[in-house]
């Protein structure tokens, strides 16, 4: 069967931070009056990243959805800082979570437009499926790509969070395709390639840093295989 649509993971697949995630965190926390390391916090960051529940929220109130987020995140950010002092942790926290709302925080990868270009003058369906909140939307209109895409799906406003099925079921549904009709593209082997595959899509790891290789294992956003 012929495939119909790509899926994309957003961020290090489409689009990363600008600079490093330690890095800005120090930049905004310099404006509260705090001194940190970017390369402790970074280190920090992913350990309690990898700590963290899902972030989706089943079962909640759609009107729910944006206080669970931000909750989330601050949560996250409060255990990196722990043991930091804040005149107003609070203040801090809506700074943060607002820089990184807006395109200007983030950077395209050069092979991002040429591909989702190429594909969408192909043809194809495409949508992103991200273990993100619901500024994903305004981060990629500010970047330029949001028109692309005939779906973007965000784990926090569906539900279920990547490897789980059902967030490419949610894609799937919106795009109007079947799971074999679609493959999913991604940087996280567990989260990307074995969620998609065990909702029955096809799937492709991208790893810019190493040489492609297998078919399924791509450097560059323009080898995607969709025939």
């Amino acid at each position: 069967m012929s495939l119909k649509a790509v899926l994309f993971d957003a961020a290090d697949t489409l689009f990363r931070i600008r600079g490093s995630v330690g890095a800005a965190y120090g930049v905004v926390a310099a404006r509260h009056g705090v001194a940190v390391t970017a390369a402790d916090v970074e280190r920090c960051f992913r350990g309690v990243f990898r700590g963290m529940p899902p972030l989706a929220f089943p079962g909640a109130a759609e009107a729910e959805l944006p206080r669970l987020e931000y909750a989330w995140w601050r949560q996250l950010v409060a255990s990196v800082f722990a043991g930091t002092r804040f005149n107003d942790f609070d203040a801090f926290f809506a700074d943060l979570f607002e820089y990184f709302a807006y395109g200007d925080s983030w950077e395209l990868f050069p092979d991002t437009v040429p591909a989702l270009t190429a594909l969408r003058a192909r043809g194809l369906r495409l949508a992103i499926v991200s273990n993100f909140d619901g500024r994903l939307t305004r981060i990629c209109e500010g970047l330029g790509i949001g028109a692309y895409f005939d779906a973007i799906v965000m784990s926090a406003r569906v539900g279920a969070a990547k490897p789980d099925p059902r967030i490419f079921a949610v894609a799937l549904q919106r795009l109007g395709v079947s799971a074999a009709e679609a493959v999913h593209v991604g940087d996280s082997l567990r989260e990307d390639v074995a969620g998609a595959r065990s909702a029955g899509l096809q799937a492709t790891l991208i790893r810019r840093d190493t040489p492609a290789s297998g078919p399924d294992v791509v450097c560059d956003l323009s080898q995607i295989q969709t025939s």
